[in-house]
């Protein structure tokens, strides 16, 4: 956690030679009626609550039920951030405005730093070309040739548990980390249908790719060091070339990050020679470079672009997708109810396709079990893997709100002013448990919500649930919706129903050791206090 004389150099030079600028740029104080919590600190403000908070929302779902969808905070060194979970605020910002609130180049900066210059990095017609170039490999007739890969994975895990942890203790049901065999299982999912290529991670754990992922963000981005949030605040004043550089600062913060980085590209050309050289193939990187084949010489990815795509694909395909797949387990594990009634409708579902001669699920037969995408939906509103975004106002802007707030002075408003580089905050996890939005009980994780729910009464924020979920593959809508999310939900459902049609889950006994908290994170990661890194262990008993 400690941080060396050479970051203190370059945090103290960077200070003072953006400090007068920052000062001028601070101005008046724009956001001076909306309401929101105060600061503990000058220099950093209410970031001091959020990046250091024992669980994502302990400060972030008060704010949002005593403020309502829409509040300000106290950023670094005086600055303002606005919030929003208000959805039609969200659906203008993420869909309806286009491209008019980039990313903040602080934020861009370090998506740079760990997946280079990809799809998620770039911004406005450089990201409507990836999204061109991309965009076959995630068709309707593609994705459909990928459920039985998905599911033939889903199988070997079932295998390797009854293989060789259930079957280990056969007087217990084990305990174990479910998670690490779930980002296993998806990182050998990406490979097959992204490469055409076996990283053998469930058969190896010692697998070097999966080790390159392990407890990244964990090691990287959980309760940073104070003075390293206030050095990447000042980012927005340095230009993109000298922010390329700080990925060499030698502390744990950049360290793993750069060696990540370092590994993909060295790994990614490896895949990319192999995909070349094999014509026809029908995997995602095949797809993609004849794609970018067919583009003429200003409209092509640059080989760099490419090398970053995999890096993208990689990260995005598995581990967010292993996540939301823990998070679900451990959701049925608490409700043993709702786990019976979602077996009892994939028994319903396999009779039938047994009755048809076919060998397995169809997408339309995993499209029809409307319990099982209930528990999914409810599971991930409640635990979306990215828990906020950042964004700034590229123009002087009106953003509208679906549920006016009260603003210091007293007064309604039902839209917020913004002028150009405001700061804007996209908080996801509060938007997914606000009560205007999904009702009172919003912080229950209730599946039937979405059977009773009427979409119509709803403010479009996503293509999946209405939620606002996810990282490089969110499911929202709109020019920088996820292009994979409909591969995502596809993959999702092809191992949830393998898993809880195989086994019964349960929680391990509860004790401060076992108990799972949500550790804000890049990514919002389940961890519990006796055990290092991600952890999710749950009872697992093979069913007959």
């Amino acid at each position: 956690m400690g941080i060396d004389l050479t970051n203190a150099a370059l945090i103290s030079l960077a200070a003072l030679a953006v400090v007068a600028a920052f000062i001028v740029r601070r101005g008046r104080d724009r956001l001076h009626d909306i309401r929101g919590p105060d600061a503990k600190s000058f220099w950093l403000g209410n970031f001091e609550d959020i990046r250091y908070q024992d669980q994502v929302g302990d400060c972030e779902f008060p704010w949002m039920r005593e403020y309502g969808g829409v509040w300000k905070i106290h950023g670094i060194m005086g600055s303002e951030n606005l919030v929003l979970a208000d959805p039609k605020a969200l659906q203008y910002v993420l869909q309806t405005s286009g491209y008019r609130f980039p990313k903040r180049r602080d934020i861009l900066a370090s998506v740079r730093m760990i997946l280079g210059e990809g799809i998620v990095y770039v911004h406005g017609e450089q990201h409507n070309r990836h999204r061109k170039i991309m965009n076959p490999a995630f068709s309707a007739p593609q994705l459909k040739s990928f459920l039985s890969l998905f599911q033939n994975h889903g199988g070997r895990l079932v295998q390797k548990w009854k293989d060789e942890v259930v079957s280990a203790d056969p007087s217990a049901d084990p305990v174990f980390n479910v998670h690490r065999w779930l980002s296993r299982t998806t990182l050998d999912v990406i490979g097959e249908t992204g490469f055409n290529f076996d990283f053998g991670a469930l058969n190896n754990h010692d697998n070097p790719l999966s080790k390159v992922y392990e407890n990244l963000f964990i090691d990287s981005m959980l309760y940073p060091h104070r003075l390293d949030l206030v050095f990447r605040h000042l980012w927005r004043q340095l230009p993109a070339w000298l922010l390329w550089y700080l990925r060499y600062i030698p502390s744990r913060e950049y360290t793993r990050f750069r060696q990540y980085q370092n590994f993909m590209r060295k790994f990614a050309r490896e895949l990319l020679f192999k995909s070349e050289a094999v014509s026809g193939s029908k995997d995602v990187m095949s797809i993609l470079i004849r794609a970018n084949g067919s583009e003429s010489d200003v409209s092509k990815l640059r080989e760099i672009e490419v090398l970053d795509q995999i890096s993208t694909l990689v990260l995005a395909g598995h581990d967010t997708t292993a996540s939301s797949l823990t998070w679900w387990l451990w959701e049925l594990a608490k409700n043993s109810d709702w786990q019976t009634r979602v077996r009892d409708e994939l028994k319903q579902a396999r009779a039938k396709v047994e009755e048809r001669g076919d060998d397995d699920f169809s997408i339309q037969d995993l499209d029809g079990m409307s319990l099982m995408h209930a528990t999914l939906k409810g599971t991930m509103r409640l635990h979306p893997i990215v828990w906020t975004l950042g964004r700034e106002a590229g123009q002087d802007d009106v953003i509208p709100l679906a549920f006016p707030i009260i603003s210091k002075s007293g007064k309604q408003l039902s839209a917020i002013p913004v002028k150009k580089g405001q700061m804007i905050d996209i908080a996801i996890a509060p938007y997914n448990r606000n009560p205007e939005v999904w009702g009172e009980d919003a912080d229950m994780w209730r599946p039937e919500r979405f059977l009773e729910i009427d979409k119509s009464r709803q403010t479009s924020v996503g293509v999946y649930a209405n939620l606002c979920v996810r990282s490089s593959y969110r499911i929202a809508a709109g020019l920088r919706g996820c292009i994979g999310w409909r591969f995502a939900i596809i993959e999702m459902q092809a191992i949830a129903a393998k898993l809880v049609e195989n086994f019964e889950f349960a929680l391990p006994p509860q004790t401060e050791k076992t108990k799972i908290k949500r550790k804000p994170a890049g990514l919002m990661a389940p961890m519990a206090d006796g055990y290092r890194g991600i952890w999710m262990g749950l009872r697992v008993k093979a069913l007959a």
